[in-house]
């Protein structure tokens, strides 16, 4: 029987979970895990029938998910999104070889959700918890994410947050595990999510209306007029290392772009220019890197065009490891945990643009 992890200290009407969802959870209770699937002990994955069968389980959760949407729950909604997220980094870590409970308790509150989605329970949970006893990383961020659950503007983020607490938990399972630098990438994307989310609020949010004085009447004098600034909207797609195929894109950095595209489609924004630039970490030779960062920004380019971008408007380019945000200069142990550092450097910027107001 695994320890009950701690849960954050969400608190207001908002993380208030009422009778009709305790119920629910009771009732799970007594027909086994809240509509969990389980995954072969960590000691069992070692043959290909239990990894087949772990892959499996992974895959009908997806559909779960998959079926809730097909039922007409946004994919940017708070509660799906966050299902997705803990599914996205259960699975990452499975694949990682993460022999803790990391995995499982994160599969588990991905099927929580699932299932009181799937009840129609209401309203439904808003805490986050800290599964497998994760540290809690970055405060300032998770006060943001708070504040934002009850923003004005927090129907347009709700992915954004979700993902970016969820990203800050897996943050802290690898801090508490294998150190910060382990943990970095992903307070890098927790960062990128929220950060994202408080710009794109306020944005969103109504603006409350104003009493306008009627001015005087007064003759018509012709002003120039300056045209639009442009505006834009960007997101960083981040590669596993050597990698430029779109299954070796970390996937919380994928779901920003997804929310992006999104959001693009929602507000009917007509996009005039989408500017791609990939980039390589410092390791490997420069040419090699330089064809690396072209092939990153070539899988962004077809996926984009995948999704409805028209390839008339996509600018492609390529810096190879000429700008590195991250140079990890400092010693290490292990070459794992310098290509862990190296992450940001791993990446395709989006720029996407069109005529402002």
């Amino acid at each position: 029987m695994k320890l009950k992890s701690p849960i954050l200290p969400f608190a207001g009407a908002a993380a208030a979970t009422t009778l009709a969802t305790l119920a629910a959870l009771v009732l799970m209770s007594h027909s086994g895990t809240a509509g969990a699937q389980t995954l072969n002990p960590q000691q069992d994955r070692i043959s290909d029938e239990a990894i087949h069968a772990d892959h499996k389980t992974y895959e009908a959760t997806q559909a779960r998910i998959k079926a809730l949407n097909d039922g007409g729950r946004r994919v940017a909604d708070y509660h799906l999104s966050k299902a997705q997220c803990w599914l996205d980094v259960s699975f990452h870590e499975y694949t990682r070889n993460d022999r803790s409970a990391f995995p499982q308790e994160a599969l588990d509150e991905s099927a929580k959700l699932i299932k009181l989605m799937e009840a129609k329970a209401s309203p439904l949970p808003m805490d986050t918890p800290l599964v497998n006893n994760a540290e809690r990383l970055r405060p300032d961020l998770w006060a943001k994410a708070l504040k934002l659950q009850s923003h004005a503007g927090f129907q347009c983020v709700q992915q954004r947050v979700a993902c970016g607490e969820v990203e800050l938990v897996h943050a802290g399972n690898e801090s508490r595990q294998q150190g910060w630098r382990h943990a970095k990438p992903y307070v890098q994307i927790a960062e990128d999510q929220i950060n994202a989310a408080e710009m794109e609020a306020d944005a969103c949010a109504p603006k409350p209306g104003a009493a306008v004085p009627v001015p005087p009447v007064a003759p018509v004098v012709p002003v120039a007029v300056e045209p639009a600034k442009p505006a834009h909207l960007l997101a960083n797609l981040l590669f596993q290392h050597d990698q430029f195929a779109k299954n070796k894109i970390l996937p919380a950095s994928l779901a920003q772009l997804d929310e992006t595209l999104a959001k693009v489609k929602r507000e009917g924004i007509q996009l005039t220019e989408v500017k791609l630039t990939g980039f390589a970490d410092r390791t490997g030779k420069p040419a090699y890197n330089a064809a690396l960062a072209e092939k990153r920004s070539a899988t962004v380019r077809s996926y984009l065009i995948a999704q409805g971008i028209p390839s008339s408007i996509l600018r492609v380019d390529s810096k190879g490891d000429a700008q590195q945000i991250e140079p990890c200069r400092a010693g290490f142990k292990a070459l794992a945990e310098e290509l862990a550092c190296l992450t940001p450097n791993r990446r395709v910027e989006v720029d996407f643009s069109w005529a402002g107001k």
